[in-house]
Parts: C-alpha cells; structure tokens; sequence
C-alpha cells in the first residue's frame, strides 16, 4: 500500500471527491492544442488565444470536475478561473519531444521546480513520460534515473506525484495499427509494474487502458484482435501489476467510447480510481471557439461540454473504486 503523508493525504482529498474517486479534466496541451485552435481558424492563432479557451474551459467545466491539470506555460491564468470545489495539477514536462534523438527522452521546463510550481498553487505536479519497455537498456536506464529525481524532489516539496505513461514501440511508430494493439498489453502493463517500484516516489499512475478497444470484440468496426475474454484479463492484470492508485487517460477517443471502456474496466474487475480527460471532454469545442470567437466557444461548453463531464462523473460513481483503498 502506499504511505501518504498528512501534508500529501490533504492534497490528494483536494483533488478528488469525498469518496477518493479522481474526476480531473486535462488541458494541458500546449503545441497540440494550437494546432487544433490553427486548424480550425481563418486567421494566425497566437498564445492568446490558447490562454484564452483554456481559461474557458477550466471556468465552464471545472464545477463538475474534482479538479483540473494545466500548464504553466499557457495554463496560469485557467488555473484562476476554476471553481472552488476543483484542485488544481500542473504539468512539469516540457512538452513533446526531441524526434532527432532516438528514445523520446523527457526534459523538464527549464524555468519551473517543483518548488515553484507549489508556491504558484499546484496540490499536485504531473509528469509525462514516453515508454517502450522493450527499448534499449541505456535509453530506458536513463529514463529510471531521470523519474528518480523528479520523485524524489516531489518528496522534498512533501507534494503528490502523478507519473503519466505513454507507451510506444521503439520500432513501430503507429500506435493506432493492429500490430501495435498486439503489443499495447504487454507495454502498458509491464512499465506500470516498472514504475510502482519505491525508488520512483510515484504516488499516482496515469495510465492508458491496456488496450486498444477498437480491436475488441463487440467494439471492434473491423478486425478483431482480442476477445472480450483476452480484454478482461489485461484490465485485471493492470490492477494486479501496481499497489499504486491510478486513473486512465482519454488518449483522444471519443466521450462515448472512454465511457464505455470505463464500464468494461469495471466489470473486467480493475481497480482503477478514476480519470483524467481531456480531449474526450473539450476538443469538439475547440472549432466553434477557434472559428466564430470566444461566445461560440462558451456556448458549447455550457451545453456539450457539460453534457460530456456530466455523463462521465455518472459512469464515474458506477464503475470507479476510491484511492482511500490503497494507502495508509
């Protein structure tokens, strides 16, 4: 079980509801998310207007949600604007990665700490971090010395560390390709088992489901990879790899797909402790925002966007267990 320290214990209730279940919206993208504004508007998009949606987001959504994670770079401002009730993550990791360089390494912002990050109000510091357990020891050996250091300055600034982790294929850059799906479970369930270990301080996973539901039976269009039978087995080998706490991401699927995958994650017998989505909750709100301004944006946020945080805390309540389960 993990240990929490009252100062850490305090934060995590900050971040989720009074049952221990994480409900957080993420708008943290930062080069994606002005893409998507860019490819939606007429005119040049700048900084202000990233600032500007995701201050929207966060003060329309954040009502219904536990909390929220942003940026420091563009997410500042949002943080200001979010409701009462919502705790407040902020990512670390600068975004993307060095493409030239083989093993997506990861590399911090250079002018933020955790120190800094808790004085400007974080409850809680998230990390991303690509990972192919199967790629080579000297690149994944410096990627276990790099996720020690950044546990252990969270140890020092007594502050919860929420590790997100993307897995890929060193060798196969189509994440969404059946020959990747083949691979997805062992990926995603061995480098959760990696990064349960004591020496990385993590006391949050972010993880994708460990599949890819596209390719399983009864959600599948076209081939099918995994029976449900398989589905089920690697959701319960998920749970069964990690003491930790951990909430799935949305990895962009549709809202009704992520909530329909929580369901299977339930009755496959996970333990998962809720959710941190993004683009499932918000992206269809970025065209609207980007094409016809600010009022077109809030508009669909009140209605569709709410729509979409609503049913998921519903699907939340039914499916979800509470992190209080897991530490001490």
């Amino acid at each position: 079980m993990l240990t929490l320290t009252k100062s850490k214990r305090a934060a995590m209730e900050r971040l989720s509801d009074e049952q221990g279940i994480i409900g957080a919206l993420a708008i943290d993208q930062r080069g994606s998310l002005k893409k998507m504004i860019a490819a939606a508007s007429d005119q040049p998009v700048g900084d202000e207007g990233i600032v500007t949606f995701k201050e929207l987001v966060s003060e329309k959504l954040t009502p219904y949600a536990t909390s929220i994670l942003l940026d420091p770079e563009y997410g500042l401002p949002a943080a200001k604007k979010r409701a009462s009730n919502a705790g407040l993550l902020v990512a670390y990791e600068k975004t993307g990665y060095d493409a030239t360089e083989p093993g997506r390494l990861p590399d911090l912002l250079p002018t933020w700490s955790v120190h800094r990050l808790k004085e400007v109000g974080a409850d809680a510091i998230k990390f991303l971090l690509y990972y192919d357990v199967d790629e080579a020891t000297e690149i994944n050996d410096r990627k276990h010395a790099f996720i020690e250091r950044l546990g252990s300055e969270c140890v020092a600034e007594d502050i919860p560390f929420f590790l997100e982790l993307v897995s890929y294929d060193a060798a196969n850059d189509d994440v969404k390709s059946a020959a990747y799906a083949k691979v997805k479970p062992h990926k995603v369930n061995e480098m959760m088992k990696e990064f349960s270990k004591p020496a990385y301080h993590v006391d949050v996973l972010k993880v994708e489901v460990p599949v890819n539901m596209e390719f399983v039976e009864g959600y599948a269009q076209g081939e099918v990879l995994y029976t449900k039978e398989e589905a089920t087995r690697y959701f319960k080998e998920q749970s069964e790899v990690t003491d930790l706490p951990f909430i799935f991401l949305s990895a962009g699927v549709s809202a009704a797909l992520f909530q329909e995958t929580l369901v299977f994650a339930h009755e496959a017998g996970s333990t998962f402790n809720g959710v941190l989505c993004g683009r499932a909750t918000w992206k269809n709100g970025v065209a609207p925002f980007a094409s016809e301004g600010s009022a077109a944006g809030t508009k669909w946020l009140k209605t569709t966007g709410k729509e979409n945080i609503e049913a998921l805390n519903k699907v939340l309540k039914e499916t979800a267990s509470s992190w209080y389960q897991k530490v001490k």
